[in-house]
């Protein structure tokens, strides 16, 4: 992202280049959250559509995938923590996974409803349940879990 608006002073852009860097969190975060999406969803899918496993099985497996991915992207390109010393590593993981269980009760409760209770499309209510918990966890990372 830096090179990115680098290149756009270099362009003589430097309106966008101002916005951009103003932006680059949420960008990132919208980016890669965008990415953790399609990777919970597609898991969920080939969990609960390939190989039968129940919805909340199938559901958790998802998450599990999608929050490894998210924390290191949240963690490196998103709110830039650079640092790797024991001490904070884990305070950042173990805060980060805190915070998305709290989001995996709203996601499965989503899930739930929707899938066994209302038996509507599984797909509808999985991008429904992101963008709720995309939301959520953006909030508890900028506030709890990367805060400068």
């Amino acid at each position: 992202m830096d090179k990115i608006i680098e290149l756009l002073r270099k362009w003589q852009m430097p309106t966008y280049a101002d916005l951009l860097e103003k932006y680059k969190a949420v960008i990132s975060y919208l980016f890669f959250g965008a990415c953790a999406t399609f990777i919970n969803i597609g898991t969920y899918i080939i969990c609960f559509d390939v190989f039968h496993i129940s919805n909340m099985v199938s559901n958790v497996i998802a998450w599990v995938t999608a929050v490894i991915f998210a924390f290191f992207t949240n963690k490196l390109w998103v709110f830039e923590s650079k640092s790797f010393d024991t001490a904070t590593f884990f305070r950042e993981m173990f805060s980060f996974f805190g915070c998305r269980l709290l989001t995996l009760v709203v996601d499965l409760a989503i899930m739930y409803v929707g899938v066994d209770v209302l038996e509507l499309n599984e797909i509808l209510f999985k991008v429904i349940a992101n963008i709720v918990v995309i939301i959520l966890n953006y909030v508890a990372s900028k506030l709890i879990i990367f805060k400068k």
